[in-house]
């Protein structure tokens, strides 16, 4: 969600931020790679996007298997395993003083480059990893006021064409959705599956609540989102009917309410769609879900805390 949100600019702590690339922490200004790398030259890489909580990193074994399990989709070897990942991250956190109120993108590319060509065989070195940490808090008021979608062409692809499980650096699907999105005057896209159902949004995950059921799609068009698996598990460990199916635009405008989720915001509820009033106001069920997935949160971070961060 671009919009309604304290972009990272705003705050002035991010302007001296160190950054990891590659075992190095560097100055934000002084951080820089080859453009030969690839993740530069083809979007060839994979990435995670991770939230701060208390000075633990939240849902972080889940997010870390996500990123393993990617990279081995695409034969990319990271060259850290995830506990040496993880005190990469915390080297940063540390290195920064950050402990409340944190974003982190973790991103790993395929690495240098011999020559701007695809083949994985022209790389000339080992993988590129870089940690960027910035103070970005959502809005409070889009977490009560909500976020307007609307439906854009841009379908998700088939997994024979560019698998949607994937979290690539390789983001145009989802920009093309988003730019389509931000011409309408809205906050976020939201994309149909090549069938014509409601899949996901362009940068978070879409669910409705019908007669007290909360809805998503299949799961089969979009990521494997970790806050989507938190909200489905909760759902299911206090009594709220949820279901993974398919379903059409035209039970989506008819929904007692929507909201979206993802890493950044958590659970956000969405007021429009396409011009189509869905709820006012926060509804009674996304209030609910909201206040369960902070005590999610705690909860992962409590169990964290006896834990070393390596």
């Amino acid at each position: 969600m671009t919009q309604g949100t304290h972009h990272a600019s705003d705050d002035p702590r991010n302007q001296d931020i160190l950054i990891y690339v590659n075992g190095a922490l560097q100055p934000r200004a002084q951080a820089q790679l080859s453009v030969f790398d690839s993740g530069f030259i083809l979007g060839d890489g994979v990435w995670e996007g991770l939230r701060v909580h208390g000075g633990r990193i939240a849902f972080l074994g889940p997010h870390l298997e996500r990123l393993f399990e990617a990279a081995k989709a695409i034969d990319l070897d990271i060259g850290m395993d995830p506990a040496g990942l993880t005190a990469a991250l915390y080297r940063t956190l540390q290195a920064n003083r950050m402990t409340e109120g944190v974003h982190i993108r973790l991103m790993v590319t395929r690495g240098l480059k011999r020559t701007p060509y695809q083949d994985p065989r022209a790389c000339i070195g080992p993988a590129t990893v870089v940690i960027i940490a910035e103070y970005k808090l959502p809005q409070p008021q889009v977490l009560e006021r909500g976020v307007r979608l609307f439906t854009v062409h841009v379908r998700r692809g088939a997994p024979d064409v560019q698998d949607p499980k994937l979290n690539s650096h390789s983001k145009l699907n989802c920009i093309t959705a988003c730019i389509q999105a931000t011409k309408a005057g809205a906050d976020e896209a939201l994309m149909l599956d090549p069938h014509g159902f409601v899949a996901t949004c362009n940068s978070t995950h879409f669910f409705i609540v019908r007669r007290g059921e909360v809805w998503t799609s299949t799961g089969d068009y979009c990521l494997a989102g970790i806050t989507r698996a938190n909200v489905l598990k909760l759902c299911r460990a206090h009594g709220i009917a949820a279901h993974e199916k398919n379903f059409s635009l035209t039970e989506a405008y008819s929904a007692d309410e929507a909201f979206v989720t993802g890493t950044y915001a958590g659970i956000a509820p969405v007021t429009e769609i396409d011009g189509r009033t869905i709820s006012a106001a926060r509804g009674p069920v996304v209030a609910r879900l909201q206040q369960l997935y902070l005590q999610l949160i705690e909860q992962d971070i409590a169990t964290q805390a006896g834990a070393p961060h390596s």
